[in-house]
């Protein structure tokens, strides 16, 4: 573990803070990110994800140097770090059959103690690797790209097309920003058609669908789903992108609503140095572990309408969709986006500092404004 009172250890301290804040606020009922109770609580999922990555960063701290954050950018630890997390969960299980187990250990510590009147640094070490490969056995990390998952299948009473709600993620290896992608499709494949809409035009009862299931719920595309999101969820492609793509590139699927949370930058005095007014204003704050900012953007595409499916003597045109791109505001015509939100975490503290300097509108201009305060969060300050 990290010292609490180090720059390292404040910095996982503050992100373990500052995830906690987000999670009190994607929970909340009347949360907007809690619409149709399903976008907050996808994205929770992959805060506990976050979680547990960090979590076996702070343990492999102890026996390893190799850990980089992206001081001047995300505030994020680089991409370079959760591929090693990736790399050693492989052989997690075969390192720990290495490693003596935790009881064995902590006899061995205690007996060292006593016999060199010293503290056993290695045998520190060893129990911080075998608490980190039981974090990585376990599962549950934040992967550079978080296979697809099918969480929601409905009809579309208008198109009598069966539709998914789908959901992945992925960690950006040149933003170094951990993304989650949920996406709204309708499948026109006549198997699948003919399987889930039964003849009244709704949900077919008679089939079981185990939700959650396992990438795209088409079996017969979802080898292709998942290595399109591979190629397609990289920070530098804006959702009008994605989704054209994906239109583009499967003409049964008919993509209707892309949302992207985009986690971060992350904001810690004596630790990043991505912008310095914040840091600045940060570095005021009497208490070091209540100097952090957390920011997250989500941003939304959604299809106005559906060109229909041309069919000629000598070639058929698929189906196509036509995306809202809010060309009224520059900064969401820049994004390719239908609509975004910023929003900005911050500890009361923190906040109060922020407001004594009179730069609040400086640090916040363009944010939706929150504080936690004694386990609450204070919603758009």
């Amino acid at each position: 573990m990290s010292g609490a009172n180090t720059p390292v250890g404040r910095y996982f301290d503050a992100m373990f803070e500052a995830f906690d804040g987000l999670d009190i606020y994607l929970r909340e009922d009347d949360s907007p990110l809690y619409r149709h109770q399903l976008i907050g609580g996808l994205v929770v999922e992959y805060l506990e994800r976050m979680r547990s990555s960090f979590s076996a960063w702070e343990n492999r701290l102890a026996f390893a140097d190799r850990f980089r954050i992206s001081r001047a950018e995300s505030g994020f630890p680089i991409y370079q770090n959760v591929l090693e997390l990736d790399n050693d969960r492989k052989s997690a299980s075969r390192r720990l059959s290495e490693i003596p187990d935790d009881d064995t250990i902590r006899d061995e510590m205690i007996d060292f103690i006593l016999r060199k009147k010293k503290f056993p640094l290695a045998l520190q070490k060893s129990m911080a690797e075998r608490f980190y490969l039981e974090d990585l056995e376990a599962g549950g990390l934040f992967s550079p790209l978080v296979l697809p998952r099918t969480v929601r299948v409905s009809v579309n009473p208008k198109t009598g097309r069966p539709f998914y709600v789908v959901h992945w993620a992925s960690f950006d290896g040149s933003s170094h920003l951990p993304l989650v992608y949920i996406l709204t499709v309708e499948d026109s494949s006549d198997a699948l058609v003919k399987q889930l809409v039964g003849r009244n035009g709704k949900l077919n009862k008679s089939v079981k669908i185990p939700l959650p299931v396992e990438g795209l719920l088409n079996p017969d595309l979802a080898r292709r789903f998942d290595d399109f999101c591979e190629k397609n969820s990289s920070y530098g492609l804006t959702l009008s992108t994605i989704a054209s793509n994906l239109d583009k590139d499967f003409d049964e699927l008919h993509p209707k609503q892309l949302y992207r949370f985009v986690l971060g930058p992350f904001y810690s005095t004596g630790v990043t140095e991505n912008s310095s007014t914040v840091e600045k204003i940060l570095a005021k704050v009497h208490k070091p572990e209540n100097a952090w900012m957390l920011t997250w953007t989500v941003q939304e595409i959604y299809s106005v309408r559906e060109r229909a499916e041309k069919r000629g003597l000598w070639s058929n045109t698929p189906a196509r969709e036509e995306y809202h791109i809010n060309t009224d505001d520059l900064e969401s015509a820049r994004q390719g986006v239908s609509e975004f939100q910023r929003h900005a975490l911050v500890p009361h503290e923190a906040y109060q500092a922020i407001y004594s300097s009179n730069q609040q509108d400086e640090v916040f201009d363009g944010y939706k404004t929150h504080i936690i305060s004694d386990g609450e969060v204070l919603r758009d300050v």
